[in-house]
């Protein structure tokens, strides 16, 4: 209750002051002039914005009208507020920009045509109002059209809404041009700092354009306006080139310029005033760029500002990845292969034999020829009395020999068999290893980020500073315009943590970010930078071993991927104790490796699925769970292979999804079961092995709805699995909860 009433008392506060933002707009607007005429600016304003936004820029002007004496030369502009203020209260779609452009359109023409009929003069004025009121309902569309756009993607969208921003831009600041200040001109001030934002940060494209609408709009102001600053575009044109170095330099020089131009056009009329202006507009400048950053605006689409280098770079740290846990798989089955080998010579049946005679303490005495004859007998293909070895003459157990000696011919023929066989499979994965570098120039597609380049440069010139050496940088903002960096460094460079280069880039950029393990492909290590995603996790785990021993064969991990994508990921080995905890921990080790690297759930499983199949010539299976997370925006994807089911609180809801696919490693077709669901503040999964029974489902019901303490549901599900599992042999046991919260 507290945590809504602050959100209540936040949003007050901020619903306030944007009422006073639009009174002070509709105050300040209301005296100037656009063109020789009154101007239109508070009109839209009051068009664009909703009923309350509306409202406080009527009674703005209305204030400025009755302390100026202006009430009657107004008329026509108060009457349109007000008619636009009593459709917009009347109306639903009061925000809706269509809407707000005819209401200000009609209410111009309404209010023009009714006082210029009451006046005797609408012949003469009717054209004059239809064009007023279509400029005023354009204009009003343009800014709610930017309102919904800033609102629902809290940036500054120029790709979409361009032409929107260049309207506003030009009818607003040549209305400020018009407001008479005695020392300054406050619409040139704002005009040039917008200008040499735009040079400094986007070039001198950003800067003529910036400068040629400023322009443009001090010349709709009034022709004297307009002379003062006609040379602006080419001094924008010129500072464009000082892209991205020191602000200071940036703004000495734009002032340079400004007067090297005046002089050399002669035009020295008034440069006193226009000398204030540009220093008052450079040192503007120089305190909004402190602030500015490219988060807050967006000039490229996604498609254009996804950079092929970002996404090369993926696709080659993903193809080192895949190389290597081939490699790791090869080294395993060598491991494993040689181990067998020795168990095999430890155990072997013709010494067996001999150990098991009363006579062999009579065989040791002939030393060396006894045991030449037990060699030449277990290289013989086929073994009988008549070729039996004659060192071996005198053994009273040959027919034991010979049964033994066929027994290990028989064993060691499928042996050979099944290393064929398992040697096969082990080339078809390492070939289909390889496959999979080509295949990845397929996976390019067009991620949903915007690279940003000063970004991208800020980061590596800071690090270098500290002395660190990445090999590349890129840093990008996502589809929820949060900073998402990714780093690499050649394995010689790599820092040992990645905390430490999180702490020097959050301090530098005065930015709180997180960051991801460091991750490694064989011949990079990248870490992952990322601004805190809107939601973040709550997991709590509880787990009970089958024996006394300790050892739970089940393996669970949480980790986020920087992205914005939360995983949890849960495994069980077959079996219990260390040889199950051993395949479960490889499971959720080669998973969370290759998802953290870029690769999708269904190629990760495949390939992890050929892992466990081919590693070794014994049955080898464990079970794969995995919840993925959308933590920008809620939802959540469950994946499942071989995995028990999964519960899900949703508001009062409480679902189970379950499914019988086959655990990876148990066959050489993986199978993989996916599912979308939604996932929101509060809402709770409950992941378990398979220790667990499904019969206890009614009691994780009622866990789950009576109650919101998740470390208590966990420990209960877990304190009491045993008694609803129906198998005699106890099983591992591993119950984890999880929970979305806003960060």
């Amino acid at each position: 209750m507290k945590r809504k009433g602050r959100i209540k008392e936040y949003s007050g506060v901020i619903t306030a002051a944007e009422s006073a933002a639009a009174f002070a707009a509709g105050f300040v607007l209301s005296g100037t002039s656009v063109g020789g005429a009154a101007a239109f600016s508070d009109i839209s304003a009051a068009g664009a914005l909703g009923s309350s936004g509306s409202a406080a820029v009527f009674l703005g002007s209305l204030l400025y009208c009755f302390i100026s004496g202006a009430i009657g030369r107004n008329i026509v502009k108060l009457s349109a507020m007000a008619v636009i203020l009593i459709a917009k209260l009347l109306s639903d779609s009061r925000s809706e920009p269509k809407f707000c452009g005819i209401v200000t359109a009609a209410g111009v023409l309404l209010s023009g045509s009714a006082v210029s009929i009451i006046i005797g003069e609408f012949a003469l004025k009717i054209l004059f109002y239809l064009f007023y009121s279509a400029l005023a309902g354009i204009t009003a569309y343009s800014a709610a059209e930017i309102l919904m756009s800033i609102r629902r993607r809290r940036m500054i969208d120029l790709t979409d809404s361009g032409c929107c921003y260049a309207i506003v831009y030009t009818v607003f600041t040549a209305s400020l041009c018009s407001v008479p200040l005695p020392f300054c001109n406050i619409g040139i001030v704002f005009g040039e700092t917008v200008t040499l934002l735009a040079a400094f940060n986007y070039g001198h494209i950003g800067g003529v354009l910036c400068g040629a609408l400023t322009a443009c709009a001090a010349f709709l102001a009034s022709p004297e306006t307009g002379m003062t600053v006609v040379l602006l575009p080419a001094a924008a044109l010129l500072t464009g080139y000082l892209y991205r170095r020191r602000a200071w330099s940036a703004a000495l020089f734009f002032a340079a310029a400004s007067v090297m131009l005046i002089i050399l056009t002669g035009m020295t009329e008034n440069v006193a005033f226009t000398l204030l202006n540009t220093v008052l507009g450079c040192s503007a400048f120089m305190l909004a760029d402190r602030k500015f950053t490219d988060k807050l605006v967006k000039t490229t689409s996604f498609s254009e500002l996804s950079s092929h280098e970002v996404t090369a770079s993926r696709l080659v740290f993903m193809s080192d990845t895949v190389n290597s846990i081939r490699d790791d798989a090869d080294r395993i089955a060598e491991m494993l292969k040689q181990r067998e080998n020795d168990d095999k010579h430890s155990e072997n049946r013709l010494e067996k034999v001999c150990t098991d005679c009363y006579r062999k303490n009579i065989c040791r005495r002939k030393g060396s020829f006894v045991i030449e004859g037990l060699e030449k007998l277990s290289v013989m293909a086929e073994v009988s009395m008549e070729s039996f070895p004659s060192e071996l003459d005198t053994c009273i157990r040959k027919n034991e020999l010979i049964s033994a000696h066929e027994s290990l011919m028989q064993d060691d023929m499928i042996t050979r068999l099944l290393e064929t066989g398992y040697a096969d499979r082990r080339g078809l994965v390492s070939e289909n290893m390889l496959m999979i570098g080509d295949i990845l120039r397929f996976a390019g597609e067009t991620p949903d980020i915007r690279k940003s380049e000063p970004m991208s440069s800020l980061i590596e010139m800071k690090l270098r500073k500290f002395g660190y050496e990445p090999s590349f940088t890129a840093a990008c903002y996502t589809a929820s315009n949060r900073l998402y960096a990714e780093i690499y460094f050649d394995m010689e460079n790599a820092p040992e943590s990645s905390t430490r280069i999180c702490d020097l880039i959050s301090d530098e950029m005065r930015t709180e970010l997180c960051c991801t393990e460091p991750l490694s492909s064989g011949a990079e290590t990248r870490i992952a930078l990322f601004e805190k995603p809107k939601y973040r996790l709550e997991v709590y785990t509880a787990s009970s071993s089958a024996d006394d021993s300790g050892e739970n064969g089940d393996t669970s991990v949480s980790f986020s991927d920087g992205t914005g994508t939360g995983c949890v990921v849960l495994s069980d080995g077959m079996g219990s104790g260390r040889s199950a905890a051993f395949e479960s921990r490889l499971v959720v080790k080669l998973f969370r490796r290759l998802i953290s690297s870029g690769m999708r759930c269904d190629a990760a499983v495949r390939l992890i699925n050929a892992v466990m199949l081919t590693k070794s010539k014994e049955e080898s299976f464990a079970t794969l769970d995995a919840l993925l997370i959308d933590l920008d925006n809620g939802g959540m994807t469950v994946i499942k292979s071989g995995a028990a089911a999964t519960v899900i609180r949703r508001g009062r809801d409480v679902i189970r999804i379950s499914t019988t696919t086959f655990p990876v490693g148990i066959s050489e077709k993986s199978e993989l079961f996916t599912a979308e669901q939604e996932f929101g503040t509060g809402d709770i999964a409950i992941m378990f092995s398979d220790g667990i029974n499904e019969n206890e489902y009614l009691f994780i019901r009622e866990l789950l709805l009576g109650g919101d303490d998740l470390k208590r549901i966990v420990d209960e599900i877990c304190s009491k699995a045993d008694r609803f599992s129906p198998n005699i042999r106890n099983d591992d046991i591993t119950v984890i909860g999880v929970r979305i919260v806003e960060n």
